[in-house]
């Protein structure tokens, strides 16, 4: 499983650092997450610099494509020449959105009505598109999924191994990072918000159909 996590100027640690250490942990399975970045270098709204490790035309190769948040989302949410350097198909890939990072999914044309999950700041520029936002820390429709809040990672981290691996080994991935003494609590809590939206493959290629019927209107 080859992971895209979308990481550009002015990103959030939490949201590229946390998601891709989980996944990562899984290195042994086959499973790599990359840092992919629009430039050789990018750096953090703390100014943490970090080597690209993935060009962001990596986002049309991966299995899993991981759209992280930062304080210029907004930025490349309008800027097409940068979206179109994102080419995405929810046929073939599992697309989640953090936080503000769910402003280019967005003008990618990836949402068909379906509860849209972000963080306080980046909602009202959500509703001001018509976009119904969730208060709630995940939501997924097929292969597309949307989190808020930056710890909502692990909920990312589980979402994506459960659909690839299975719920135990999202558990058992969860139960390793979790504080000592706390890890049933931590265990619980994940699997209790990604379980409803891991469906049947039935249930995939219908919200797919759903989602590309929706899509046809493309940048926003």
């Amino acid at each position: 499983m080859q992971i895209a996590v979308l990481t550009f100027d002015a990103f959030n640690e939490i949201d590229s650092f946390v998601s891709a250490a989980l996944l990562n942990r899984l290195s042994g399975r086959g499973w790599r997450a990359y840092i992919t970045g629009a430039t050789d270098r990018v750096t953090s709204k703390n100014g943490v610099v970090v080597e690209a490790q993935k060009s962001l035309e990596f986002a049309s190769e991966a299995d899993v494509v991981i759209f992280g948040s930062g304080m210029k989302t907004d930025e490349i949410a309008g800027n097409h020449a940068m979206l179109a350097r994102m080419n995405v198909d929810p046929a073939r890939q599992l697309l989640v959105g953090q936080c503000s990072g769910v402003l280019i999914m967005s003008a990618l044309g990836l949402f068909s009505g379906e509860p849209i999950c972000t963080d306080r700041m980046t909602e009202p520029l959500l509703t001001r598109q018509g976009l119904c936002v969730s208060d709630q820390a995940f939501h997924a429709l097929g292969n597309v999924a949307t989190a808020g809040g930056c710890l909502a990672s692990q909920y990312i981290a589980a979402w994506i191994i459960g659909r690839g691996l299975g719920i135990e080994q999202a558990a058992k991935v969860i139960r390793n990072a979790a504080p000592v003494g706390q890890q049933d609590e931590y265990v619980n809590r994940a699997i209790a918000t990604v379980s409803p939206f891991l469906t049947t493959e039935a249930g995939h290629k219908a919200a797919q159909e759903r989602m590309r019927s929706g899509r046809e209107r493309g940048y926003r």
